[in-house]
């Protein structure tokens, strides 16, 4: 069974931030496959259903970013699934807003979700994919940065990127992860009018 997790922090004062991309990817998810999540036996909400003909479990840790390995490793134990069968969406300062970058494994590139749940899996070879959120402005904090919610000018590449997310995972789904690699990890390039390339 296919494991989607969304990384983020529970709580309404998280609602809406940065760092919560990973949740948002989830709900559309769950919205679009009429699956409801519900408490897990853990420390997760977790809901089962099918997408491209498979069975997958929607995940949301609620153990907080950087405990989200604990969540992780229940959620596998308690479906059966592998590492193989997982797959992390989160957020990522170092991509521009609303570019996606999916990778079938690496380093975590220092975002403490991704260290937290390769510490309790003892390995970094699960896939992820990644929502770019955008840097802070020059000298602001990025762990605060994170934590703020996205301005209302960003609204639009926030839905659009959640929405091709949400695709992205269904076309992991059915057709693999390099096909979906091929389509969906594009370089965002203000200088061409926000059309994307190849990257």
């Amino acid at each position: 069974m296919r494991v989607i997790v969304g990384l983020g922090n529970p709580g309404r004062e998280y609602e809406g931030s940065r760092h919560n991309a990973g949740f948002l990817v989830v709900a559309g998810l769950a919205d679009g496959c009429g699956i409801k999540l519900s408490a897990g036996r853990g420390d997760f909400m977790m809901g089962k259903g099918r997408m491209g003909g498979a069975h997958v479990a929607l995940v949301m840790p609620l153990t907080y970013m950087n405990s989200s390995g604990l969540a992780v490793a229940q959620a596998l134990e308690q479906t059966g699934s592998t590492v193989e069968e997982l797959l992390v969406v989160c957020d990522d300062v170092d991509l521009p807003l609303g570019q996606l970058r999916i990778r079938a494994a690496g380093s975590d590139g220092g975002h403490r979700g991704l260290a937290s749940v390769a510490a309790s899996t003892g390995t970094q070879e699960f896939a992820r994919l990644r929502l770019g959120v955008g840097r802070p402005p020059d000298g602001d904090d990025t762990a605060g940065f994170v934590l703020e919610e996205f301005s209302g000018d960003e609204g639009p590449a926030v839905e659009e990127m959640v929405a091709s997310a949400v695709e992205a995972v269904r076309v992991m789904q059915r057709d693999g992860i390099e096909r979906a690699m091929t389509i969906f990890n594009r370089r965002i390039s203000p200088a061409a009018g926000g059309e994307s390339r190849e990257e």
